[in-house]
This record gives structure tokens, sequence and C-alpha cells, in this order.
């Protein structure tokens, strides 16, 4: 469990090294501690005027981590706080980030596949079992415990990033979340229901995502796409994907089988975490599909310079969004201190609709244009 003194400072604890990793919001640094035990951690530094979440968000993502003690998820350490900056201390994965390590290997399969996505359920049900809903899964937030190809951790999967869970109680005792969040590609249709502000949603959106997921694990491309969110959300709701050939031409019908199953519209229908580790395609890791998937692993190398090229720009974005909302601020102060009306284009810009980028706390977008079906 996560020790929460703050009593000392991150810097007599931690020597600082190279930075891993920078988003709008945070930057992250390896760290080192300093009376030699243990070993390496990964350091979240977040300033609280860039936390455009808002603190209170942030103490919620902390302590949903703090729940959180499972092989197949980042574990909080530690949390510092300091008077201008939040540091969280987490559990350092080496191994990158999902895609980066399909594309890099000689050789990958279904049954490669299959592993990786019993990871990721077992990491999902365990955070289900603690009332948790992460809601922003993506290729993005899996991670591998390790780089050394010797070690019993180098093919194990991590969820990251909690930056969207969500802590509802006991599952199935009727709580249910309302509020618009996830990242566009990956979102469940009924976060975008119109019905979603009276009856909600639940846990099962985290298997949807798992859907995606798989979905893009054996082809290389996303089920739901286009250049427009609007019109993903469109196919979203209406469940508007295929198999198309030739790039599904060699996958098993088990694996086809089990993403049906995964990205049913209608969540009563959709399958469970439990049902989803009983499918044949998981049950056996896919014994029988060994023959590599070369097509995937080209169309992945396209999708995931796509991503980095998106994320970079709204990196930029955002920055700039949040560099002249502070400028307005600035500029409301100096003049309120001079007795002058403050305008009222000097309020912020929402930042629902701030996008989020590697290493951010955010997680994805938090707010999208209404959805006409």
């Amino acid at each position: 469990m996560a020790d929460t003194s703050t009593s000392d400072g991150v810097m007599q604890d931690y020597e600082f090294g190279s930075t891993i990793g920078r988003g709008t919001h945070a930057t992250v640094k390896v760290g080192t501690p300093k009376n030699g035990k243990g070993g390496k951690v990964a350091i979240k530094i977040i300033p609280k005027g860039k936390y455009d979440r808002g603190l209170e968000s942030l103490e919620a993502e902390i302590e949903i981590m703090k729940k959180v003690d499972h092989p197949n998820c980042i574990m909080l350490h530690s949390v510092y706080e300091e008077q201008h900056k939040i540091y969280l201390v987490l559990e350092l994965a080496t191994g990158g980030e999902l895609f980066d390590r399909i594309i890099a290997r000689g050789h990958y399969s279904e049954k490669d596949a299959a592993q990786l996505m019993a990871d990721v359920l077992a990491a999902c049900g365990y955070l289900h079992s603690k009332g948790i809903v992460h809601r922003d899964l993506k290729p993005e937030n899996l991670l591998y415990a390790s780089d050394d190809p010797c070690s019993d951790q180098y093919d194990r999967i991590k969820v990251a990033d909690f930056g969207l869970a969500k802590f509802i109680g006991l599952i199935g005792d009727g709580s249910a979340m309302k509020t618009m969040v996830g990242t566009p590609a990956y979102i469940a249709p009924e976060v975008l229901s119109p019905e979603r502000e009276e009856e909600g949603y639940g846990p099962e959106v985290d298997v949807w995502s798992m859907g995606v997921i798989l979905y893009i694990l054996l082809c290389g491309f996303a089920p739901f796409h286009d250049e427009s969110n609007a019109v993903i959300y469109k196919q979203i709701l209406a469940g508007d994907y295929s198999f198309p050939s030739p790039y599904w031409d060699e996958v098993s019908d088990d694996a086809k089988d089990l993403i049906q199953g995964l990205l049913c519209v209608d969540p009563k229908v959709r399958l469970s975490i439990e049902q989803s580790f009983d499918h044949t395609w998981i049950k056996t890791r896919a014994k029988d599909s060994t023959a590599h998937l070369s097509a995937a692993q080209t169309e992945l190398k396209k999708f995931t310079a796509k991503a980095r090229l998106k994320k970079a720009i709204n990196t930029v974005v955002a920055a700039n969004r949040f560099g002249s909302a502070s400028a307005r601020m600035r500029a409301s102060s100096s003049a309120s201190s001079h007795g002058q009306d403050t305008p009222s284009n000097s309020v912020p810009p929402s930042v629902g609709g701030t996008p989020s980028t590697a290493g951010d706390c955010a997680g994805g977008f938090t707010a999208f244009p209404e959805v006409q079906k």
C-alpha cells in the first residue's frame, strides 16, 4: 500500500534521473532511492497550477491508487506534497508500451495476443472486485513490466494511469456513473448515449474498451475510426464495425467471436469479465493459432506513428490553451488590483475538452460534442 507521509521532501529520499514521460500536466522521471533499498521507481511530478482537472480530482486518483495491489496494475508507493507540486512515486515499468513491444518482436501471433489480453482481463477483474472502474483502457495505458528478456516479468502487462478511474463501491449494488469521460476510439456506447444522464453506466465500459484493444491487436487498426470524432461516436453507438479482408483472413473464428462478445452495444448482453476468461480463445491462450500476424504488425506501425503525431499536436494545443488561460487570469488579477472590472472573456476555457497526452494525469477526453443519433 502507498505511504502517504509527506513530512519529508522527495528530494531527500530519491535521486532524480532521466525524464521518461512529459505531458501538459505532468513530467515523469526515473527515481533511485538514496538509502539503497528497493529498485528504481517512476516519479510523476505534478505542478498544482497546471492540473486543470482540479486538486480534488487528483486526490480522488490518489485514493484509488492506494487501493490497488495487483501484479497486473502499476502500484503507487508513496505521495509527497510541496507548496507548488505533488509527487507520485510509482512502480517503474521498464518494458515500454504495448504496441512498441509487438512491433519490435520478430514473431507475433494470436497466442501472444491471447496471453496479454488475459493479463488485462485479470487486472480489470481485480479492479472491478474492488469497486474501481478504469474508464480509460487503451494501448498507451498498457505497459510491459520489464525490458529484460531473462526476467519472469518480461511478458507481464501492467495497467497504468488511473486519472479517469472511478470508485463506485460494491459492483452490482446499483451504483452508476454519469460523467462523459474516456478516449474517443475506446469509449463505450452507453457513455455516449443520451440516456446516460438518467440511467448512467457501469463497469461494462471497461469490457468494451478491451474489445477495441483486442481488435487492434489482431489487425493493426481500430474498429471505429474517422478523422471526425462525431463520426466515430455514431459508429460506436451503432456498433458499426467489420472484419475486412485481407486483414482478417488469417485470424481465427474464435478470436472474432470473442471480439463480437466484447463489442456488444447493449451492456447487458456484452460478455462479462468472467465470461471472457472462460471463452475458448482466452482459456486455451489460442494455442493452435501460432501463425505470424505480419499484416497486423505492419498496420500497428502506421497506427502507432499516427497516434503519436496526434498526441504531439494535442500537447501543443493544450499547452497553448493553458498558457492563454493563465495570461488572461494574470491580466484579470492585474485589472482587479487597479480597480478595473474584469472582462467576461477572461474566464479560462472549459477544461473538460482538453485532450490528454502520454504521461498526463488527466487521462482521455472529459467532454464531447453532442452526438446526433
